[in-house]
């Protein structure tokens, strides 16, 4: 079977206005999701990537979950479905594996049977989410390929194979004129570097971007989405014009705490100096602590306008 298929005719693609709800309250508030929109989940190892996505698989909306583990540990595997994917996650979900150790030709094979997974019931006309663990570990395959046959190696080793091949994957996701599949793929990035060449790649492909850092998650605070620095292309469709005002505000007030953390940490911002600097400091608890969120807490996604 030809796994390689084409991506859908950019005329026949339905335009994204409907919300895909997450249940993780970062994204629906400040990041949200349409349906039929690919986002990229970008961070360095360990920091909570796999269990964001398992909240998405068992909470999100979708009709069916495609979950490609593409050059990931053996162990986690198991670990992944029985533990983080749960009985509910499980029910609706269809999980491609190519381990660290299998051929690099395995490894993109597999990026493309689950992709072409994904197509077959986006063409019944189901609501398909599409997660990929990781886009970056699909590239350092195809790099391997590439050497291997001779390609000269550019940016980091990477050869141009790996860079022609990105968009043929990730335009395959999106909508068409029956179905949609909506696609989250986490990038490993190196060092926590986010101009990696293959972050900066995907990050122009793709329709916005969720950044975990390693401060926040060093602070317990999970999942460690970096509002500031994470995007939707899509926000000022699928939010009211209020929302995006209160979304906006929010953001604001972070941006000015984040500015004057250290003078607030040290003691040395006098209360009253700056009315924006209050409002930041006033807000900074409940906004945080309205960040955080467990695998237990799923609140209805219209709750977190309240």
């Amino acid at each position: 079977t030809d796994l390689k298929l084409s991506a859908p005719h950019p005329l026949t693609r339905a335009r994204i206005d409907q919300t895909f709800q997450t249940g993780i309250r970062a994204v629906d508030t400040f990041t949200p999701i349409g349906i039929g929109q690919r986002m990229g989940i970008f961070s360095g190892s360990g920091v909570g990537k796999s269990t964001m996505l398992a909240m998405m698989a068992s909470r999100g909306d979708a009709d069916v979950n495609i979950i490609a583990l593409i050059g990931e540990r053996g162990r986690e595997v198991r670990e992944f479905i029985e533990r983080d994917l749960g009985e509910e996650g499980r029910k609706k979900s269809i999980v491609v594996v190519a381990t660290a150790d299998e051929p690099a030709l395995a490894r993109v094979k597999g990026a493309f049977l689950a992709m072409a997974m994904g197509e077959y019931f986006r063409r019944q006309g189901k609501k398909v989410l599409m997660m990929m663990d990781s886009i970056s570990r699909f590239a350092m395959a195809q790099r391997e390929i590439g050497l291997a046959i001779g390609e000269p190696p550019s940016s980091r080793g990477y050869t141009p194979s790996v860079f022609a091949l990105l968009p043929r994957l990730l335009e395959r996701a999106g909508t068409d004129e029956k179905g949609s599949i909506t696609g989250l793929f986490t990038v490993l990035v190196e060092g926590d570097d986010m101009n990696d060449p293959i972050a900066d790649s995907v990050r122009s492909i793709l329709d916005g971007h969720l950044v975990l850092t390693r401060e926040l998650a060093m602070q317990n605070h999970y999942p460690a989405i970096d509002i500031l620095q994470s995007n939707s292309r899509l926000a000022r469709d699928l939010l009211s014009t209020e929302q995006l005002e209160r979304s906006g505000k929010a953001r604001d007030l972070l941006a000015i705490y984040q500015k004057n953390q250290d003078l607030i940490n040290i003691g040395a911002y006098q209360a009253g100096s700056n009315p924006r600097v209050d409002a930041s400091i006033r807000a900074n608890d409940p906004l945080m602590s309205f960040l955080r969120q467990n695998m237990d807490d799923a609140p209805p996604g219209d709750s977190n306008w309240e």
